[in-house]
């Protein structure tokens, strides 16, 4: 096989919203970028491989705010539980950035500017939901409301969850703030459009769609967008570019109060990525002595992108047109892959569907079970993965620990013990199985290419079989038990280790843990496709053999799927949490009297208030103002006996001075309960009795 050009590729994963920890769809899809980062890097490639926190949004601004953080100190808490994940299944990434790092506040302003400067920038007045409380236009998930189309309560603003329905905020009935409960209001606001619906972006989207830079079942879904509706127009309209101060982002260089959108700003995240990794001297680790400029504008330098289905219209339309339109260089591709179900069922934590990948690594299960797996069944279409526990299992143990472990395990002991830990000469039969492994690698390489990694399992394996056959052929527990064939023995044993490493060669993409592990036992340099082509050869000395690989127990399986316990919901009496512990000393400042309201009238002016006269023992009336209006006629009080804070600063009120406060009751939550309840003691208790 002869040793491609040198290729210089640019690669990255989508962008986890800095919201939350990895789950098990973010480990898939950097598992699959990296057997193929790491498949170009064997073949000599140069590869800058690189991700980012996605850290800005309304969403983040509300959460950090609900935190007690600044949306800056937010992220970062996000961005430091990253490292166990990807260390932990061997993810290669060379650079981890965020997208509020200064270089994508420069570049997103760039890019703008840019598709400004080519007419594509439109300022429009728009319509859209105000929380008057918050004091801001809130994202349509962020309001609810009742569905327009089936009446169903408590649904967002762009979807019903119960019927499906599509549509617009501001067709919900009833609507309200998920912030703050508010009835939201209309108002109207300058917001700034990506005019996609441009015929120049429609022709090169067109283009760039059919040049073969997405999956053939990708361009059937996006084609749609693209292509005149029955009204002649495309389905894909302008894209609104553009939110309201207060938002967590990028600030618009040419609108003081104006953010990008999150998704705007979110894939320039990969080329800050980027540059943060040429200016911090990655790159030039990796051998590129040139600038960021200079090698985003090198025409031969390819750029691909790994993404979810769920993302695929900002990836395969969005974007491209921002980097075209702005003067940059487009994507040569766009990866899709589908979701991960378990055992056939959308994943869920409480039925025990759910596999957390953290839990996995806590459990001591060993990464590279995993990333042989999902390899096995990743084929580089947009298909949904399934996880089926027995099937993990019996790939794992019976391809990964049966078929291919073993093959060193059952000759590496003869080689130690009766040939000083050196290989011998190879035979004719020996060096046929080899030369069919050989053979084998051009191929494989291939569906590595492709990323079609089930393939590539699929024929490593079949290889696999053929040299066990060779070994059970010529079984080399018998030939050491046999005088005069201390030869053949050597022979075949070091037939089997060369095949080894052949096989760990075509493996060391998914498996590169253990293939490290490999040449440390082969006593080797790092295993790559140019030097497969040569053999170790006659008295090549290799190192004492450990096992390389336990096989899964089912108990551990068992333990990955227990189903988490049931949520012990927080009792909050009354809507609320009790208030910090105090000090019985704390409590006697406090006096409580029994009061006997003697006088109740409505405050003029006032529609929540009602002023009460009240006995408490001390010979005068006091007055009270009290916001039961609600709930109470005067004439339902009169001659009520009740308990008031007697010892209260008097407070100097519009309608008065309010001596004390009238002890009543209510639910934190007047939509759960609505009522003001005063409280009243049993009959026998007398005005100024204390309460202790």
């Amino acid at each position: 096989m002869s040793q491609p050009a040198r290729r210089q590729l640019f690669v990255t994963t989508a962008l986890p919203y800095a919201n939350g920890k990895f789950h098990i769809g973010h480990i898939m899809e950097y598992i699959q970028a990296d057997i193929w980062v790491r498949f170009q890097r064997m073949q000599g490639h140069q590869v800058h491989f690189v991700c980012a926190d996605d850290a800005h949004g309304a969403p983040i601004m509300i959460a950090a705010e609900k935190a007690g953080q600044t949306p800056q100190q937010f992220v970062a808490a996000i961005a430091a539980g990253r490292k166990p994940y990807l260390d932990g299944f061997h993810i290669s990434f060379d650079n981890w950035h965020s997208t509020d790092g200064p270089e994508n506040h420069a570049l997103a302003q760039q890019i703008y500017l840019d598709l400004k400067q080519a007419g594509l920038i439109e300022t429009r007045t728009i319509e859209q939901f105000y929380d008057p409380q918050k004091a801001m236009f809130l994202p349509d998930r962020f309001i609810k409301g009742e569905c327009p189309k089936c009446g169903a309560k408590d649904q967002y603003g762009d979807n019903c969850e119960s019927c499906g329905a599509v549509y617009s905020p501001t067709e919900l009935k009833n609507p309200y703030s998920a912030l703050s409960g508010a009835t939201p209001v209309l108002k109207t606001s300058d917001h700034f459009f990506f005019k996609l619906s441009d015929p120049r972006c429609l022709a090169f989207l067109d283009q760039w769609t059919r040049s073969g830079a997405v999956q053939p079942e990708v361009l059937n879904k996006i084609s749609e967008w693209i292509e005149p509706g029955e009204d002649g127009k495309p389905k894909m309209g302008d894209w609104d570019i553009s939110r309201d101060a207060p938002y967590f982002g990028i600030e618009i260089p040419d609108a003081p109060g104006k953010y990008f959108y999150v998704w705007l700003d979110a894939p320039i995240g990969y080329l800050a990525s980027l540059k943060n990794h040429f200016d911090q001297g990655g790159a030039k680790a990796l051998g590129e002595a040139r600038s960021f400029e200079d090698f985003v504008a090198d025409a031969q330098v390819e750029q691909y992108h790994f993404i979810g289905k769920d993302i695929i219209t900002f990836h395969t339309l969005f974007w491209p047109a921002m980097l075209h339109f702005s003067g940059r260089k487009v994507p040569n591709a766009v990866f899709v892959h589908g979701f991960l179900t378990v055992s056939g069922e959308k994943m869920s934590k409480s039925r025990g569907t759910g596999l957390d990948p953290l839990k996995y690594l806590d459990l001591g299960m060993n990464p590279e079970w995993l990333r042989y797996y999902l390899a096995a069944k990743l084929n580089g279409r947009n298909e949904d993965v399934d996880f089926n526990p027995e099937d993990f299992q019996a790939r794992v143990n019976a391809d990964l620990v049966g078929k291919f472990i073993n093959i060193a395990s059952r000759a590496a002991g003869f080689i130690a013990k009766r040939f000083e830990g050196r290989l011998g000469a190879v035979s004719a039969d020996g060096l046929a199985l080899l030369k069919l492994l050989r053979e084998g690698l051009s191929p494989v390489a291939q569906h590595y290419e492709q990323r079609d990694t089930a393939r590539v399992l699929r024929e490593v394996m079949l290889l696999a079989d053929r040299v066990n056959e060779y070994v059970d052929a010529n079984k080399p527990w018998e030939l050491a038990k046999q005088t005069g064939q201390e030869a053949r023995l050597h022979d075949v044993c070091s037939t089997c280790i060369e095949a080894f490493r052949l096989l760990a060669t075509l493996l060391k993409p998914v498996l590169p843990q253990l293939v490290q592990q490999v040449e440390a036992f082969l006593q080797v340099q790092p295993l790559d496709f140019a030097q497969a082509q040569h053999a170790l050869g006659a008295g090549h000395a290799i190192g004492t053999y450990q096992h390389l690989m336990q096989r899964v127990d089912p108990k551990m399986l068992d333990a990955l799927f227990e189903p988490a316990p049931e949520p012990v919901a927080e009792v909050l009496p009354g809507g609320e949490a009790l208030a910090p512990t105090i000090g019985i000393d704390d409590f006697a400042k406090i006096d409580l009297r029994i009061a006997k309201i003697v006088e109740c009238d409505a405050v003029e002016g006032s529609t929540k208030l009602l002023r009460l006269g009240l006995d408490v023992g001390e010979g005068r009336i006091r007055q009270v103002f009290s916001g039961i209006a609600s709930m109470y006629q005067p004439s339902d009080l009169l001659g009520k006996l009740t308990v008031v804070v007697a010892n209260l600063a008097p407070r100097k009120m519009k309608f008065g001075v309010s001596e004390g406060m009238v002890l009543a009751a209510s639910h934190a939550d007047e939509k759960t309960q609505a009522g003001i309840y005063v409280l009243q003691p049993w009959p026998g208790a007398e005005p100024g009795m204390r309460i202790h």
